[in-house]
């Protein structure tokens, strides 16, 4: 399965097991298994590299199981071979996310401008207040 042009994953490092799906379904509920669970063991994959692989942890949430295997179960349609489709979509689609490398972000300060702007506005704000205060009459001696 091709992820990414340099991500391909073989069909051997990912399992697919079939159970039972509830909701609807008609006569077939009960017979048919046409959910999907699929296992891609992500620490032992050797197609993706160490930082994909903790992106990928962090990505992936609680369908990462201890032993480092993603798990995926979509049970959406009545049809086996659609729900297998999407199970591998949204396996491809994690590990697409995961192999793109945030940005750094850049550490800037703001400029001079904004920053006496901000005391300017500061300063009038305290000086409106303070006309707020309760007026205080003045002790005239005479």
């Amino acid at each position: 399965m091709k992820i990414t042009e340099t991500i391909f994953i073989k069909d051997r490092e990912f399992r697919e097991r079939f159970v039972r799906a509830g909701g609807a379904g008609g006569q077939n509920v009960n017979k048919v298994a046409t959910a999907v669970e699929l296992r891609f063991d992500a620490m032992r994959s050797p197609s993706l590299s160490a930082p994909v692989k903790s992106r990928l942890k962090k990505l992936a949430g609680r369908r990462w199981t201890a032993d480092g295997a993603i798990v995926i179960q979509v049970d959406e349609t009545r049809h086996q071979a659609r729900n297998r489709e999407i199970a591998r979509n949204r396996l491809a689609d994690l590990i697409r996310r995961a192999a793109v490398a945030p940005k750094r972000r850049a550490p800037t300060k703001p400029p001079l401008k904004s920053r006496l702007e901000r005391m300017r506005t500061k300063r009038r704000r305290g000086e409106l207040k303070s006309l707020r205060e309760r007026v205080r009459p003045e002790n005239d001696a005479g």
